[in-house]
This record gives C-alpha cells, structure tokens and sequence, in this order.
C-alpha cells in the first residue's frame, strides 16, 4: 500500500484526479471503477477542469458505478446515477451508454448481480478503482459483518451508513435501508485502487484498514492484501495511523 498524506481535502482532490488522469492518459480506454459521496467530488471537479482544458479525453472511457440504493430510480436527486450525472458524466466527452450504474428499481435484484458482475468481466475487468471508506470500515457498501460477498450483491446498511448518509435527504426516514453494492471480489479485482480518506471521522478507522487485522469487521482491511493501492490521506485522517 502505497501512503500519500496530503495536507487537506482540497489537495486530496487534486492529487487523486492528477492519479486518475495517469491512468486515462496511457489507456484512453480504461474501465474506471467509480464511486459516490462526499470523498470524491473534488476530484471529480478537477477532472472536469482538466477536459475543459483540453487535457483529458474521455470519449473512449468506460465507467462501472460501485453502487445504488434500492427503490431510487436514476432520475431521483438522491440515486447515484444522477450524483454521477450531475457531478461527472454530463461535463466531459464520455458515452453515457459506457457509464455503468445498477439499477435499483430492478425486478429481480439477483439476476442484476449476476448480470453486473458479468458486464464487468466481459469489459475485462477494472483498471482502476476509486473508493472512499465510511467511518466503520465499510467499501462500497460491504459493511462489517461475520461474512463478506464475492459478488455484487443486496445489502442491508448499518445504522452508521444511513445516519451518515442522511444529511443528503430530508430526513432521516428518507434514506434507502437496502442498496446494491459490488463485493470484495471484483473490488479485489481491480489492477490499481485509489482510496480517498479525509476527515477526523475517518481518523479512528484508518489504523486498523492499514495496520490492523484483515477481518470482515473492518472491510478495508481486506486491501492490505492487493498489490496496488494508493492511499490518499489528509492529516486530519491520517493522525491515528501508527
């Protein structure tokens, strides 16, 4: 696990889309693994900068979202089609028929696994992966639990996950119980992952993801095992790390 500490989130932001570019730059037909939230709009901002700058092109870019909530439609604010939408996709050049997102208002919820798990095979898998990590440990939504999945996969969020997601709906009742998420495996999978970490609230989790015991408590911690993984830290999270 390769460790950046940056000073704050800004530079967070900056130093991961200048990561990503790299990526994009030497394949400009990469399968970028996405993900939603607070973590990485900064970085999607620079990116977009970036192509109105005429310095990246994402016109040949594939796209596959780690995650949705079940029972949101892609025109619902809150779903993470419209965050990818509204946040990436509708400012750069890319084919919006390449951009990936499960559906959450699909009729049988297992075969979306299953044909999730198998669009990403057939494109050959991810070149790079973005995750954030929520203050439980959880990536994508694969939260702690006594077993993980492989698979993509129906979960139930911890009480952790909606309280902190909470602040993006009205109310707390509002926010979806269930989503689906990629599991460890494809995750796993990916040539290169980006981890994106800032705040005091991640502080406390982040010794064990880098140095603690690979547990399914602590999903994260499964990336100790991959062989490249770029950790982007600001100080605030990084001050608990040994």
């Amino acid at each position: 696990m390769k460790l950046l500490v940056v000073k704050n989130y800004d530079e967070m932001s900056k130093v991961a889309a200048k990561e990503l570019a790299e990526v994009i730059s030497k394949k400009p037909e990469s399968i970028l693994g996405l993900a939603t939230g607070g973590t990485p709009v900064g970085m999607y901002k620079e990116l977009i900068d970036m192509h109105k700058n005429e310095e990246l092109d994402f016109s040949k870019v594939t796209t596959v979202n780690l995650d949705e909530y079940v029972g949101l439609s892609g025109e619902h604010d809150q779903s993470y089609r419209y965050f990818m939408d509204s946040n990436l996709f509708n400012h750069v050049n890319i084919r919006k028929e390449y951009t990936y997102v499960p559906n959450g208002l699909a009729e049988d919820m297992h075969q979306e696994c299953v044909n999730y798990d198998k669009r990403i095979e057939e494109l050959g898998g991810i070149d790079v992966q973005v995750l954030g990590i929520g203050s439980n440990g959880h990536i994508g939504f694969n939260e702690p639990s006594d077993t993980l999945s492989l698979g993509t996969h129906v979960t139930d969020l911890a009480e952790s996950t909606i309280e902190a997601n909470s602040r993006y709906f009205a109310s707390k009742e509002e926010v979806p119980t269930k989503a689906l998420t990629m599991g460890l495996g494809a995750i796993m999978k990916a040539k290169k992952i980006l981890l994106m970490v800032s705040g005091e609230s991640k502080a406390e989790i982040m010794d064990k993801v880098v140095n603690g015991k690979i547990t399914t408590q602590v999903p994260a911690s499964f990336l100790q095992m991959h062989k490249d993984v770029v950790l982007i830290i600001d100080e605030d999270a990084a001050r608990k790390i040994k």
